[in-house]
């Protein structure tokens, strides 16, 4: 059985060259002509807002698909691109997809710039269960600019599916190479300290972070729950692997899988768990955890949060592990530092990231989705107020408003408050992300139907308003899959490739 808070000990690799030192922010350009997108939503907070002062509404409804880029390359994608500023040669949009093909494209025109095939990937037939097949990297990567290295996690095999690993990988951003000591075999790590850890039951889908020098790789299960699965987060010095140290649940279950992974803000790391099996007290799961950046890991947490309730959650599988935690800020409420979690139970949990609450200790909490909100939600403000918008069937929507894409008002209240502000139809399993003109300005949510109708569309971010509506799908977008903005353009992930939205 594997132990909580397990110090890993020596691994038998090198360092990546150099070390990602403090906290890695978005680079947000005016315009976004040179705004990087190095990890999922932008940034650490994982709010999902770019800036572009020149994305007015008017302007939103110009865009229109490029038919000139043209970025191809095998299997599916469910890791969200990347954007890459190249200080030499030309900018780069990163993808990676499930057949363990890392690719990196001119950001203008999709030419391939370099393109890697890391390891074979497990067929489903060859694992206890889940919904991806085949299974090779699903995790959004993490990119570090100042020392060029793209970090990732894989699902691979070496002999057909009979033996399966998760390997870390560090790649060269500017030709794909591996960097000296890497990968880094997690499993077989694991278990020269005497831990048992099952790779057919553990799935890499939460995306990477890279926070004070710290790499932040989280892991849970697959889609069915089978197997002696545990929600994981590792976390290895890049400037020295030999030292890394994970924390992990007490009990089996508690996955740490949203597609955003873990979000870092003010020193502090955020983790949202899902349920856990046949504990007889707390351990970890149905959680809002808190970690501090940068130091060891262990099995003390700084600080958590679970809904009073968190057994019935568990029993009904209607965790809060299916949506990654959001950083938002309220000027004018009390308090005003919030970190914000949303439940397959519908609910909204509104907490103060300076004192999670432990059980029941939420400032807010509200039934804001008729069904299970499982995707990665954004948050954003503009003079009329604070939103967090996620995809789930809006309950309590104004008058005349249904939909599958929800948009929630924090109020700056003593406590804050929440209610929907508006409901939309986005026609699909996508998550959202946020265009805005400046601090506080016009803001627009965009928004893929994947796994539905796969079309692009933009919304007024204040009320719900259609702005834009590509005319054909995209097809073949998978499910959580979000756009980024860069360049001046939006680039969503699809089979087989990237597409391009100019205006």
């Amino acid at each position: 059985m594997i132990s909580r808070g397990i110090l890993l000990g020596s691994l038998a690799a090198l360092a990546a060259a150099g070390s990602a030192a403090g906290l890695l922010a978005q680079e947000r350009g005016p315009g976004g002509t040179r705004g990087a997108v190095l990890e999922h939503h932008g940034g650490p907070r994982r709010d999902g807002v770019y800036v572009d002062a020149t994305l007015t509404r008017a302007a939103a409804a110009a865009f229109h698909l490029d038919p000139s880029f043209r970025a191809a390359v095998a299997g599916a994608i469910y890791a969200q691109p990347l954007y890459v500023p190249g200080p030499r040669g030309p900018d780069l949009v990163i993808a990676a997809t499930e057949q363990n093909n890392v690719s990196a494209f001119d950001a203008r025109t999709g030419a391939t710039v370099w393109t890697r095939h890391l390891a074979d990937v497990v067929p489903i037939s060859r694992l206890p269960c889940g919904n991806i097949d085949p299974l090779g990297i699903t995790g959004t990567p993490v990119a570090d600019p100042q020392t060029r290295t793209l970090y990732l996690d894989a699902m691979t095999t070496p002999d057909g599916g009979a033996t399966k690993r998760h390997l870390v990988f560090a790649l060269s951003l500017d030709d794909g190479s591996t960097r000296p000591g890497w990968p880094l075999a997690v499993a077989g790590l694991l278990r020269r300290r005497g831990v048992t850890f099952e790779d057919a039951a553990q799935n890499q889908r939460g995306a990477l972070a890279l926070a004070g020098g710290m790499l932040y790789v989280p892991f849970g299960g697959h889609y069915g729950d089978c197997g002696n699965y545990r929600g994981i987060v590792l976390a290895i010095p890049v400037a020295n692997p030999p030292e890394a140290t994970a924390w992990i649940t007490g009990a089996r279950g508690g996955g740490i899988w949203a597609p955003s992974g873990v979000a870092v803000s003010d020193g502090q790391l955020f983790a949202a768990t899902g349920n856990t099996f046949g504990a007889s007290a707390w351990s970890g799961g149905e959680g809002i955890l808190r970690f501090r950046v940068g130091v060891p890991l262990g099995s003390k947490l700084d600080d958590w949060f679970a809904p009073a309730n968190w057994r019935e959650l568990d029993e009904g599988d209607v965790d809060l592990g299916g949506t990654g935690p959001v950083v938002v800020d309220v000027p004018g409420a009390t308090p005003s530092r919030l970190v914000v979690g949303l439940g397959k139970d519908g609910k909204i949990y509104v907490l103060d990231r300076e004192r999670l609450g432990g059980f029941g200790g939420h400032v807010a909490v509200e039934e804001v989705s008729a069904g299970a909100i499982i995707n990665a939600a954004a948050a954003y403000s503009t003079a009329r107020g604070t939103y967090v918008v996620f995809r789930g069937e809006g309950k309590g929507c104004p008058i005349g408003q249904s939909g599958d894409l929800t948009a929630v008002r924090i109020a700056a209240a003593s406590p804050p408050s929440v209610k929907v502000a508006w409901c939309a139809r986005l026609r699909g399993r996508g998550s959202p992300m946020v265009t805005t003109t400046g601090a506080r300005g016009e803001a627009i949510v965009w928004g893929v139907g994947a796994e539905g109708d796969d079309r692009l569309r933009a919304f007024d971010g204040d009320t719900g308003e259609v702005v834009y509506t590509q005319r054909e799908g995209l097809g073949g977008v998978r499910r959580f899959q979000t756009p980024i903005l860069a360049g001046g353009r939006i680039f969503v992930a699809v089979e087989g490739g990237v597409k391009a939205f100019a205006r």
